[in-house]
């Protein structure tokens, strides 16, 4: 990949980009025995979000910094990704290519700088950890095929497959099941309100919609993404969360089709024209990031 840029001149040290997403839309069509929710989504990727520096060592360790010291934990994505994908190459793959990984004794430095908002609902979390997987399978000589790499995502965050696929997608199930869907060049203008939404909370919310009927791929191509689109948790997040609702009002005035992405308190306005979103980015009181959409992952673009 030609993405990996060198870092402070030291040719072992590589920087990954992890990009942000948006849903454009986003609702329940049911709920599982198990308690996890059925989704389908439209996953915008974005060419903005956090950047992971990672340094391969060989002493079989992995050692994790970030540039926000409160994120910098060991129970952090990135680490449990990082010893996950170790784990599985010891343990999983045939006995020869596990020894060999073995004696080579790899580990890895990973240094985390963060931009994207915790709990925004912008896939922060998620897109550093796929980022790690895919990484790190490059660096180790792994040569595991992305879908092995997006099924022990699965297992740490029901988002983290389609940053390691690295495709816009239309998304079903709790996020395993990925059709890649091709959007429009688009800006977003997107503003974060400044309060942690508990998903928890939303999801338990017995006013939540669960049983939305369920559209086809053909149906979306019938809407006109990123300009129509809802999300079923919005009217809930913004009857509890005062703040969210000023800035989906505030956001409302320029822009009809503002709407909240996810299930985080971060909302986006989308825009055909770069210089509009500008302005409008120029009067915001709150934190804001400007983007733009890409259908192909910065992280896989290179590739």
């Amino acid at each position: 990949m030609n993405n990996h840029l060198p870092s402070n001149n030291d040719a072992s040290l590589t920087t990954w980009p992890c990009p942000a997403k948006l849903n454009l839309s986003l609702k329940i069509v049911g709920q599982r025995d198990n308690g996890y929710h059925n989704l389908q989504s439209v996953f915008q990727l974005l060419d903005y979000g956090d950047k992971l520096n990672i340094e391969v060592t060989r002493n079989g360790q992995i050692n994790f910094t970030c540039s926000a010291p409160e994120l910098s934990g060991t129970d952090n994505l990135v680490i449990r990704a990082a010893k996950k994908l170790r784990e599985f190459a010891i343990n999983q793959l045939d006995n020869q290519s596990g020894k060999q990984f073995a004696e080579k004794n790899w580990g890895a430095f990973i240094h985390l700088d963060k931009v994207l908002p915790v709990g925004g609902g912008v896939g922060g979390g998620s897109s550093n950890c796929a980022t790690t997987l895919v990484a790190l399978n490059q660096l180790w000589q792994l040569e595991l095929p992305l879908k092995t790499l997006a099924d022990i995502g699965l297992s740490l965050g029901a988002d983290v497959p389609i940053f390691v696929m690295g495709n816009s997608a239309f998304v079903e199930g709790i996020g395993e099941i990925l059709t890649p869907f091709e959007l429009p060049k688009t800006w977003y203008l997107v503003v974060q309100p400044g309060c942690h939404i508990s998903t928890a909370k939303i999801f338990s919310n017995p006013l939540l919609t669960r049983n939305s009927k369920a559209i086809t791929i053909r149906d979306l191509n019938a809407l006109e993404l990123p300009f129509q689109g809802t999300n079923c948790m919005q009217d809930i997040v913004c009857d509890d969360y005062p703040e969210v609702r000023k800035a989906l009002e505030w956001l409302k005035q320029f822009n009809s089709y503002a709407r909240m992405t996810g299930s985080g308190s971060c909302l986006f306005a989308p825009f055909d024209n770069e210089q509009e979103m500008r302005k409008i980015a120029s009067r915001c009181e709150w934190p804001c990031f400007e983007a733009s959409g890409v259908n192909i992952s910065p992280l896989h673009a290179g590739m």
